[in-house]
């Protein structure tokens, strides 16, 4: 069988490498030649152009957003009009459910079957072969490259009809969203009452308060680390499409409703290179405290 992988990112960095363990011919792409070197090094054939990854019977994607997988697949110079019945897209990058079932549908007028199965994760994990995969489309065509997903992830779900691995990755985001709009929130809150920032942080992260979330940015936002983590700008989009869905479905949504204005105060003051941790900044300069913590004596 014949591989292809575009996109050589973060996360799809390691993907493609346990894609290698499969033991079929791996074509990589990516506009950075020196990634695509790399991957041949270690046994993938470097494709010239992109083009070339039309020619794969199994081609995955890992790629920035839906308007660049669109462009990819179906822009002027598309994959998809190279490919033909048989084949098999499977979208392992995080787009909206509307782009999804779009593409979904004009693959299948070509009889290309097409999944969508984003990853949960960080890079570690992606480099471990450990993510949580949840994947949308036809379920004959998920069995049939179930093995493939194996090799990335430990956790591998078939969640049902196109878009449904768009929509679990979803909710699964918008959950982590409104912790850490929560987290934003709250604990200048108790700064401003006067409780030691150090403290707080240990009480939520060994109590009933805790979540990935806390664990994840309280020790970053202790120590003024706001690098670390996905920027907030390319996060909004989780937001957007879950209201897109809201305004159509007619589902009020107004916890999530409130968090989203938290993240827009925070792209509103320029926050959105940084990491969702930052979005405590915003009620930092509101209460006019820190939560940092201080020097040990």
């Amino acid at each position: 069988m014949k591989l292809g992988f575009m996109g050589l990112g973060a996360m799809g960095r390691g993907m493609a490498k346990n894609l290698l363990k499969s033991g079929h011919e791996l074509m990589v792409y990516s506009r950075d030649a020196a990634k695509r070197e790399a991957f041949a090094a270690l046994g993938a054939i470097a494709a010239a152009k992109r083009e070339d990854l039309a020619a794969a019977d199994v081609l995955f994607l890992s790629l920035p957003d839906g308007d660049v997988v669109e462009s990819v697949l179906c822009g002027e110079e598309g994959l998809a009009h190279r490919m033909h019945a048989g084949q098999t897209v499977v979208d392992l990058s995080t787009i909206s459910y509307t782009v999804t079932r779009r593409l979904c549908a004009t693959l299948r007028e070509k009889g290309v079957d097409f999944l969508d199965a984003p990853v949960s994760g960080m890079e570690t994990r992606a480099e471990d072969g450990t993510l949580t995969v949840m994947c949308g489309g036809e379920e004959t065509a998920f069995r049939r490259v179930k093995p493939l997903l194996d090799c990335m992830g430990t956790t591998v779900l078939y969640m049902g009809e196109s878009g449904s691995g768009q929509l679990s990755k979803l909710v699964n985001q918008l959950l982590f969203d409104i912790n850490a709009a929560a987290i934003a929130e709250i604990l200048p809150f108790a700064v401003k009452m006067g409780l030691d920032s150090r403290k707080i942080g240990a009480v939520v992260n060994s109590g009933t308060g805790r979540s990935y979330a806390s664990e994840y940015f309280i020790p970053r936002d202790l120590n003024g680390v706001f690098t670390e983590g996905y920027p907030l700008e390319k996060a909004y989009k989780d937001l957007v499409s879950a209201a897109e869905i809201s305004a159509r479905e007619a589902i009020p949504l107004p916890v999530l409703d409130a968090a989203a204005s938290t993240y827009r105060m925070a792209l509103q003051q320029g926050l959105g290179g940084e990491s969702k941790g930052a979005m405590i900044k915003v009620f930092e300069r509101l209460l006019g405290v820190e939560f940092r913590a201080e020097e040990e004596t």
